[in-house]
């Protein structure tokens, strides 16, 4: 797969000057094909801690945790419903970090909506890393003008890619975090002690996050009310930040596949840092959406879900099925199919999603999701999905083509799918169904 293709017209700069300071973040988004006018442009009230949380997010996607990971890449933000967000992940796909910009965090002009690459380069970098406690800064997201035609020598050209795993990342992280429960609240003190914990080096087992009385601690095994955080040097990616916040919520999935740590910061800054359940998972191959994906909803629902939410940027899902007569499982699925494409993330404090402003491109459901693709592919010749019986309790059992052998297939309503694929023995479900799975319950079910 190919990855999106940006050029930034200009790098980004933290421009000084004696009336104060202004920093400029290039911009260029996919959906604008002459790159991306200006989103917002104002004042932050509290530069410092902009700064501070801005250069946590540089740390995330310099990060690398797996080796033979991919070169680091540019976050993305988007601009709506009164806030800025800007996203990113590691390079190793693993660990996931948005910092969020609230209307009390900002004193400017809302100019468009809109999702958006930003440049952070290694000076822009270096120069929030300097911005000190009194400095005022103004925030320029793209710019006031677009500009089509440049003058040779006149602008620096910076060619950089959005990967589709990127893409994939998003949705899964999406998925993981509207389901996520409220585990744990940790005062500043006993986060930043709790980080101080962690013993020099990687991590080589899962460890699970625990409360024993009033004090946190790591343990190898889990129990009731533990939070499965996986590699916990992962977190020293907040160091800089925990000794500045308020206090930390921690949320998880309840199958423990994915924790969150959501960072208070006051003046209505938040910092959210999701991990996958394990160092070398990417949150790209997951695969938590395929089940409901599965079936596919009419299109005009789709297209008329995204002009609304586009239109709204923020939205509850309970509501929104309440409002519009909507079944739990509907919206679900419409959500679900708008994230596949990139379209919706999820924010744990306010509990909504929130709308990305990218190409309404319904392929990149099919294309993002091999598994969902190779398992239509499968019901396409009607011998490679063949039924063997149905037992009690809608037990049904099935034989499925693989590449050189058949593969057999149990799925049940009241109990756990199983295959006799690799793909399926090494992950045993925790990252989604495989194609075999997903195309027996498409026949059968």
């Amino acid at each position: 797969m190919s990855d999106f293709a940006y050029a930034y017209a200009r790098p980004s700069i933290l421009e000084r000057s004696s009336g104060g300071n202004t920093l400029s973040l290039a911009a260029y988004a996919e959906d604008t094909p002459t790159g991306a006018s200006c989103f917002f442009w104002g004042r932050l009230r509290d530069s410092w801690l902009a700064a501070r949380g801005l250069t946590t997010l540089a740390k995330v996607v310099a990060s690398r945790f797996v080796p033979q990971s991919a070169a680091l890449r540019d976050p993305i933000v988007t601009a709506g419903a009164g806030m800025l967000r800007f996203e990113a992940f590691s390079s190793c796909n693993g660990v996931y970090a948005r910092l969020d910009l609230g209307p009390d965090a900002l004193d400017g002009e809302f100019l468009s909506s809109g999702t958006t690459n930003v440049d952070f380069n290694e000076p822009m970098v270096n120069a929030l890393a300097r911005i000190s406690r009194t400095e005022p800064v103004l925030l320029s997201v793209g710019e006031k003008e677009v500009v089509l035609e440049r003058a040779a020598g006149k602008v620096t050209e910076r060619k950089v890619t959005l990967p589709e795993r990127w893409i994939k990342g998003l949705t899964a992280v999406q998925g993981y975090l509207a389901v996520m429960e409220d585990k744990i609240a940790l005062s500043r003190v006993q986060a930043v002690q709790l980080v101080q914990s962690i013993p020099a080096g990687t991590a080589k087992s899962d460890f699970f996050l625990v409360l024993r009385g009033p004090r946190p601690s790591f343990a190898p095994v889990g129990s009731a009310g533990a939070v499965r955080v996986g590699g916990i040097h992962r977190l020293r990616l907040l160091e800089g930040l925990l000794p500045l916040c308020e206090g930390v919520r921690v949320f998880a999935t309840p199958d423990g596949q994915a924790a969150a740590f959501v960072l208070a910061m006051g003046g209505g800054q938040e910092f959210v840092l999701a991990l996958s359940a394990k160092v070398n998972r990417g949150f790209s191959g997951e695969g938590n959406q395929l089940d409901t994906l599965m079936d596919e909803l009419p299109a005009e629902w789709i297209v008329g879900a995204n002009n609304l939410f586009r239109g709204n940027e923020t939205f509850n899902p309970t509501l929104f099925a309440v409002e519009n007569n909507l079944t739990p499982d509907t919206v679900e699925r419409l959500c679900a199919s708008l994230s596949a494409m990139g379209l919706l993330g999820f924010d744990l404090t306010e509990n909504h999603y929130f709308y990305r402003r990218l190409p309404f491109k319904t392929d990149r459901i099919i294309k993002l999701n091999p598994r969902l693709k190779n398992a239509r592919a499968l019901l396409e010749t009607a011998d490679h999905v063949q039924l063997v019986g149905i037992g009690a309790n809608g037990r049904t059992e099935a034989r499925v083509r693989g590449t050189d052998v058949w593969h057999t297939v149990v799925v049940g309503r009241s109990e756990p799918a199983r295959c006799t694929c690799s793909w399926f023995m090494g992950n045993q479900g925790q990252r989604g169904p495989c194609k075999h799975i997903l195309a027996v319950r498409m026949r059968f079910l």
